[in-house]
């Protein structure tokens, strides 16, 4: 009888003892199977570049787009896409027969307009002679006040007739002008030296002159010599970006190769792409590509290792310290820190600049804050740091930690959300840690 009475006792000593077996262990009471392994590396002092990453295309420094100023077919095509041109040189012709008629229409109307000023200044002559003669007799009283005024009309009309010719004749010589430039630009030639980068006609095509709309795009002299990359820099990062800047460049047809270049342009006015509701402002940044950096690519065959529209990302160096405290990226975590009541809040929960609880009414601020957790004696301690520039790898510690301090690296889901102050943690190498995670 008394073992039965024991028995319930009994099981439920076991099972009060086997739950603060499993509570404790989980606590850190005793036992490590539940510690936290992390990987830590000492805070140094080194030097960080800071960079702005964009992308864009590789076009020459200089290109020209050719549209002729005339309409009409293309009767001669001299060259061929690739083809490397001399400035001067004569790239192509359009029928110029229409042009060759206009010409001779508005030299004939030219002649015709010389000969009637000829005719008015020969009717001057007569008439200024007749005025004269007509004064003389009146100013003696022998002819009437009406027949002198005749001749005085009749001779001024005649000097109006001389002034409109003369009109008549200069607008004459600048339609043969005119006409003479129409057909001088039926012959195109090369504005500057440098390649046909690119050819969108053929011979026996009629082209569209830029006199009367927009003209038709024949074709793209460019200067392959010179190269630059056209880059879009976001708002936020481009009052980092200054003139003469250092950059790397990498060109997608080069694979684990980087150009040097400089940056040379800065747009000032901003263009936008998207709806308003998640409109995108960028700015345009040109990236001059240091001939040096790629002399070993220049061959006779290939003269020219770079052809405009290539894809290109482009790190804009933008300011270098020097021994500077530096820790890994992976190190620096933004908790929330409350301020009057409450507990800690990982960064990337959902959360209110400030509450009110229910029961005291008591108001609660909350504050981002940059924190690293240092390691020692198998402990973590939260630290609040401030933080500088960075580069891929590293990023400045302004205040917070000191040279020599062992900080948690990894994993990154305990340094962002488990790693509390005081914490018990187990110190491994990173390579074990990764396998572990495996």
């Amino acid at each position: 009888m008394k073992q039965k009475k024991i028995l319930p006792y009994a099981i439920g000593l076991v099972v009060v003892v086997m739950i603060l077996l499993v509570v404790g262990k989980k606590a850190g009471w005793f036992g490590n199977e539940f510690t936290i392994s992390v990987a830590t590396e000492k805070v140094e002092s080194k030097t960080i570049t800071e960079f702005i990453t964009a992308n864009g295309k590789i076009q020459p420094k200089t290109e020209v787009k050719i549209s002729p100023d005339v309409a009409g077919e293309i009767v001669e095509l001299f060259v061929e896409d690739g083809q490397p041109v001399t400035k001067g040189d004569p790239l192509c012709v359009i029928k110029p027969e229409m042009y060759v008629s206009a010409l001779n229409r508005s030299e004939a109307a030219l002649n015709s307009s010389k000969a009637r000023l000829a005719q008015a200044e020969a009717q001057q002559i007569e008439r200024e002679l007749s005025y004269k003669r007509s004064k003389q007799l009146y100013d003696k009283g022998t002819i009437p006040v009406s027949e002198f005024e005749t001749a005085e009309a009749a001779y001024k009309v005649a000097q109006a007739e001389v002034r409109a010719a003369q009109y008549s004749v200069r607008s004459a010589e600048a339609t043969v002008s005119e006409a003479q430039e129409q057909l001088t630009k039926t012959k195109i030639y090369a504005p500057i030296s440098g390649t046909i980068s690119a050819l969108n006609v053929e011979k026996g095509e009629r082209v569209v002159g830029t006199s009367m709309m927009v003209g038709t795009e024949m074709m793209t002299v460019a200067d392959l010599d010179k190269m630059e990359v056209q880059v879009e820099v976001n708002e936020n990062d481009i009052v980092k970006v200054m003139k003469f800047d250092t950059a790397l460049v990498e060109v997608d047809a080069y694979l684990n190769r980087k150009f040097k270049g400089i940056v040379t342009e800065i747009a000032n006015s901003a263009s936008t792409t998207g709806t308003t509701a998640d409109q995108v402002t960028n700015f345009d940044v040109k990236v001059f590509l240091l001939k040096e950096s790629y002399e070993d690519l220049i061959t006779e065959t290939s003269p020219y290792p770079f052809r405009p529209g290539m894809s290109a990302t482009v790190d804009i160096l933008t300011e270098t310290r020097e021994g500077v405290i530096s820790v890994p990226i992976s190190a620096v975590t933004t908790r929330i820190k409350k301020e009057g009541g409450g507990t800690e809040e990982v960064a990337d929960e959902e959360s209110t600049t400030s509450e009110t609880t229910s029961d005291s009414k008591t108001t609660v601020k909350e504050e981002k804050q940059e924190v690293v957790f240092v390691y020692s004696d198998d402990k973590v301690k939260k630290v609040e740091v401030k933080t500088g520039i960075q580069d891929n790898n590293s990023i400045e510690i302004l205040e917070g930690v000191n040279e020599g301090d062992e900080v948690v690296i990894a994993p990154y889901n305990a340094i962002n959300k488990t790693l509390k102050d005081s914490m018990m943690v187990k110190k491994v190498k990173e390579e074990e840690l990764f396998k572990t995670s495996k």
